[in-house]
């Protein structure tokens, strides 16, 4: 049975009242979907996504981190729920139950996910709000388990014919206990070895990047260690913006579908790529946001960029995700101007994590003794939220299949991410999801910063105009 790895583990320590760590998706279905059709479904599938079928199994002393433990009487009537809109149904109303939705913590007692079945939408369509703790996937694997309800086609394929592998048992207390000592014995010598490592990539770390003289120690020491000269990367000092700062314990979410088509005529006609072109409408969308709420910086915001280990060739059990830190230049008012900053800036950074992929989130975590990782998570993450927030925001953009899907014979129209936001990475996510020729973002912020998440994912759809209406030969 697998163990939790320290950033598993990280994922759990953080999370509060008011950090929470839930990450999830809102499909839009055409169509009535049954509660016992989608549990006869997941019944069938159950078996083949791992993720659905663990919970968690923890060290006595909190000596080490929790492994997984196969629950082997699921109880589908309390993951699998259903709720009613009151007429109209209409999208707020929609994005409403999502806010409240997400904000609650899941029962780290059970497996750690729910699916919510929402019913009375307008148009006879029909939502589903699907969530799991971050501790128990990432991105990729979060897609993985949507995989599990998803079809090509109306018909459901059958289960494969290949009977999944059972998960053996973890350890009794007293092995938890003798390996989580000896995981202690060598925690000191790691701790040092990430020191090492970590000295060249200084320049990398938030918080620590902004350190006076760190871009010099990380590029000598490259040098020293012959590995030659790696792009630089741009000083990132976050300004203060009105959604820095430590959160309340609510959410706000709303949501907009942008024509992919759209998208990849700006990045044809100015010669960049898809994603730079999701940087810079969500660089102008924010630039619209806080000119009407105190102002524009006079520096880029950091925007917090997560991105899968997996594919860069890292594999292994747990979350495989990075965060590289890229300038979002909102202080640019021409938006032409801003999206080429934003795709020098990408570029830049891509160049240098090409070389070698940033690590160090990962590697820190376990450099850290389990026994003291939930006091020094949660401590490091209200100091730094209340006296210098890394990052002002997260954005990212996840691509996703272009064709239809379909959930128990429904079509599924439009995919929408829910993700995280903390005190560290500032009160508003940002994360896209192409699907079936749309780009489906999903914008989560804190109640209290950002009271009417809709002003911004109307600004996402402004900003687009405003790329498009710069080049006078693309057609409206």
């Amino acid at each position: 049975m697998p163990q939790l790895t320290a950033l598993d583990a990280q994922f759990l320590h953080f999370e509060t009242a008011t950090n929470i760590a839930n990450i999830a998706g809102l499909a839009v279905l055409d169509g009535d979907l049954n509660r016992a059709d989608l549990q006869a479904l997941l019944e069938r599938r159950l078996p083949y996504v791992p993720a659905l079928r663990r919970k968690l199994a923890t060290v006595p002393l909190g000596l080490d981190h929790p492994y997984w433990m196969q629950e082997d009487d699921l109880d589908l009537d309390y993951h699998v729920r259903e709720i009613g809109l009151p007429p109209p149904g209409d999208d707020r109303q929609l994005a409403d139950q999502i806010s409240r939705l997400h904000s609650r913590r899941l029962d780290r007692g059970r497996p750690l996910w729910e699916i919510y079945l929402i019913h009375g939408l307008s148009d006879g369509r029909m939502g589903l709000y699907t969530k799991i703790h971050h501790a128990a996937v990432d991105g990729i694997g979060g897609a993985d388990v949507l995989a599990a309800l998803l079809d090509t086609s109306p018909e459901p394929a059958p289960a494969p014919a290949d009977a999944p592998e059972r998960d053996s048992p973890p350890p009794g207390p007293a092995g938890m206990l003798a390996r989580g000592l000896a995981r202690l014995a060598t925690n000191p010598a790691y701790a040092v070895r990430f020191a090492a490592r970590a000295i060249p990539h200084l320049d990398e770390i938030p918080v620590v990047s902004s350190i006076p003289g760190a871009n010099l120690v990380s590029g000598l020491a490259r040098r020293l260690a012959g590995s030659g000269r790696a792009p630089d990367l741009p000083p990132l000092p976050a300004p203060r913006t009105p959604f820095s700062g430590p959160l309340s314990g609510h959410r706000r979410f709303a949501f907009v579908s942008l024509p992919l088509e759209e998208i990849k005529q700006v990045r044809k006609a100015f010669g960049v790529t898809v994603n730079d072109v999701v940087m810079a409408v969500c660089a102008g969308a924010l630039r619209r946001w806080l000119a009407a709420h105190g102002g524009v910086p006079r520096q880029p915001l950091v925007a917090g960029v997560p991105f899968s280990l997996r594919a860069a060739g890292v594999e292994g059990p747990g979350n495989q995700v990075a965060i590289m830190t890229a300038p979002l230049a909102v202080h640019v008012a021409d938006p032409v101007s801003r999206l080429h900053h934003v795709r020098h800036a990408m570029h830049r950074i891509k160049d240098r994590f090409s070389l070698a992929p940033a690590r160090w989130l990962r590697e820190f975590s376990e450099s850290m003794p389990a026994a003291l990782m939930g006091l020094a998570s949660r401590s490091a993450f209200g100091l730094v939220g209340q006296a210098a927030p890394p990052i002002n925001v997260i954005v990212s953009n996840v691509p996703g299949p272009q064709f239809p899907l379909y959930v128990c014979g429904a079509r599924l129209l439009t995919h929408y991410p829910v993700s995280v936001i903390t005190d560290v990475s500032g009160g508003v996510n940002i994360t896209a999801f192409s699907y079936d020729g749309s780009l489906d973002i999903g914008v989560v912020t804190d109640r209290e910063m950002v009271p009417d998440a809709w002003e911004l994912a109307g600004d996402l759809r402004a900003a687009l105009d405003e790329l498009r209406n710069a080049e006078g030969n693309l057609p409206h």
